[in-house]
């Protein structure tokens, strides 16, 4: 499991950095994203086993985020 890929999306570096140092200690590779339009790019592009999405974010909030993630047939498994 500790080989599936991880996006991680949230605009706080603080807590960006310690869901990372985390993860990354559990020998994750791992994604990030500091809005929610490039998260979706990412999720396209990468397709993450997981994703972790803040719901306050500058723009398109995490709910927007993922209906839009939901209703996309690259992302919504």
């Amino acid at each position: 499991m500790a080989n599936e890929l991880i996006l991680i999306v949230e605009d706080n570096e603080k807590n960006r950095k310690l869901v990372r140092d985390i993860l990354q200690f559990k020998g994750y590779p791992l994604l990030e994203s500091e809005t929610a339009e490039e998260g979706i790019r990412l999720a396209r592009e990468k397709k993450p086993a997981l994703i972790l999405m803040d719901f306050h974010l500058p723009g398109m909030n995490g709910i927007e985020a993922f209906k839009v993630l939901r209703d996309d047939p690259q992302t919504k498994s």
